[in-house]
């Protein structure tokens, strides 16, 4: 009986997260198809929710819910296993997380249902929404303030017990996440700070230039922070699944201060067509943004390196004999090697976000979601969907039975299509002119704006696909969470190749990296921040247009 509670508590705090998240999955799909079938002209939204709360609801549910649930999840059930156990108080401030979360999700969802915060998931001011929309938004940022103090404290009281041993690869890229979200999310902390009272009538007018920048401190490091989620699995979890192991501790550690130390400032270049910047601020956060190119670079190399040794193992000769020997029939492969693929094509349109000539082409156009939808809804969401597979059996005490196994495959391919027609698509007709943010018209019959309705039909032709795949990746999960059968499933964390020398120790030295962290961050945004404070454009006093 002992034994039986001890794995409850163990695995509760996780399942409940991640089975949460595919219900935000179900909802913000099923809102997804919806803006599908009206931007590709054949569905007309009547009664009830109008497109841009549709639009709003849609992009809270998915960008912040889905994804924070399931990093909470996946990533608190690594540092369990890799750490031994939580202590009570880490569990404590673990279930604290999600009970702020689901504080935050209920104030939230409820102002864009009753019609008072029709305001996109950027929220941009001068749009206003209900005070209470903005309390929300701060419970959801303690989530995750009490989150990366659990794992903190975690890592603290292990490198405690286990003096002079590095702390483990899976507990270390946790702490790396953490940190980075942590860091990001202080500016729009600040934002929403500003723009309760505002939204209040206490104060008259916002400085729009500065909330939209401390968005964009944050924003634009989420990305990199679900990036950093999925390279976890790629370099912990991918090897073990094919047999392999880990190429390097040292570089996967590097790639991990990499991230966290360059990635902040680089929010300036999605507000490169906003004024009040000096282009060489602007050429900074580019230059800075485009710098995480070299630590996915490593990362390339590193789980292509690991790809090719494990082919060779298994018996693969000549140039690309490696590669067919991989595990092509194994979902739990399949999905993350199909991610990996994509972020080859994300990571290079986004290039396009961070130049200033080629972003007057696609700022503000359909091209934007392409590229969002890229990088997050294959590179990352498939990879999340991979870890399924394992993860949630180990969990639930369960197995994946070939059934789900097989079911698990086409649900893959429904995604990978469904996304291939919708990205391809968005990002063709955004070079041609048609606007992102807005839902379906002709614009009076414009010949131009006609000329845009064969690209969004496959707009909409994906978005049916990915909710069937949406609809089959919820079955999946809560088949495995409630009726596969019982059994044990190992926990998938692989091992490091021999090392050719020991990882350094300067790599556990985070405050020195939290330092520098901060140095650079301060050279993106303080200047900039004092001048925009000090040289206020004039304040604007909330708009409603809804």
């Amino acid at each position: 009986m002992a034994r039986v509670m001890k794995r409850v508590q163990n695995t509760l705090f996780p399942l409940v997260n991640i089975g949460l998240a595919f219900v935000m999955l179900l909802i913000g799909g099923t809102l997804g198809l919806v803006q599908g079938l009206n931007r590709a002209g054949v569905l007309t939204i009547v009664g009830g929710l109008n497109y841009y709360e549709i639009l709003t609801l849609h992009g809270i549910l998915l960008i912040l819910a889905f994804t924070t649930l399931f990093m909470n999840g996946y990533l608190y059930a690594a540092v369990d296993y890799v750490l031994g156990g939580l202590s009570r108080t880490v569990r404590i401030l673990a279930w604290s997380s999600l009970a702020s979360f689901l504080a935050g999700a209920v104030l939230v969802v409820y102002t864009v249902l009753s019609g008072e915060a029709t305001v996109m998931y950027t929220f941009y001011a001068p749009l206003a929404a209900h005070p209470l929309f903005y309390i929300g938004l701060v419970f959801v940022v303690l989530c995750i303030w009490l989150a990366a103090i659990g794992v903190f404290i975690s890592a603290f009281q292990w490198k405690r017990r286990n003096k002079g041993r590095h702390l483990p690869l899976f507990a270390f890229f946790a702490v790396g996440v953490y940190t980075l979200i942590t860091f990001g999310s202080l500016g729009v902390t600040w934002e929403v700070l500003m723009l309760i009272p505002w939204s209040l009538g206490w104060t008259e007018t916002i400085n729009v230039l500065l909330t939209r920048t401390l968005f964009w401190s944050f924003g634009h490091t989420l990305v990199n922070v679900w990036y950093l989620v999925a390279v976890s699995a790629w370099y912990l979890v991918l090897p073990k699944v094919i047999g392999g192991k880990i190429f390097s501790d040292s570089l996967a550690r590097l790639v991990v201060i990499l991230i966290v130390v360059l990635n902040v400032p680089g929010g300036f270049h999605h507000q490169i067509v906003d004024p009040g910047f000096s282009e060489g601020l602007k050429f900074m956060h580019m230059f800075m943004s485009l710098s995480i190119a070299f630590p996915s670079l490593m990362t390339a190399f590193a789980i292509f390196a690991t790809l090719e040794r494990t082919g060779r193992r298994r018996g693969g000769k000549g140039l690309l004999g490696w590669l067919w020997k991989l595990p092509w029939k194994d979902v739990r492969f399949i999905t993350i090697m199909l991610a990996m693929i994509a972020f080859i094509f994300g990571g290079a349109g986004g290039i396009a976000q961070t130049n200033n000539q080629l972003n007057q082409v696609v700022h503000n156009s359909m091209w934007v979601v392409g590229h969002f939808h890229v990088t997050v809804g294959v590179t990352v969401v498939l990879t999340f969907f991979g870890l399924v597979y394992w993860l949630v059996p180990h969990l639930s005490g369960r197995r994946l039975t070939p059934r789900i196994h097989n079911l698990g495959i086409w649900q893959t391919m429904f995604w990978t299509v469904g996304m291939l027609f919708m990205t391809i698509s968005m990002s063709a007709v955004g070079l041609i002119g048609s606007p992102r943010r807005t839902e379906y018209t002709t614009y009076g019959e414009h010949a131009h704006a006609l000329g845009w309705d064969p690209y969004l039909l496959f707009v909409g032709a994906g978005g049916t696909l990915l909710f069937i795949g949406v609809l089959l990746m919820c079955y999946i999960v809560f088949h495995l969470m409630f009726l596969s059968p019982k059994g044990e499933t190992e926990f998938m964390v692989a091992d490091v190749e021999e090392p050719a020398h020991k990882t350094p120790k300067w790599t556990e030295n985070w405050g020195l990296w939290v330092i520098i962290a901060i140095l650079i961050i301060s050279m993106g945004y303080v200047v900039p921040i004092v001048d925009i404070i000090q040289n206020a454009p004039p304040g604007s006093p909330p708009i409603k247009t809804w």
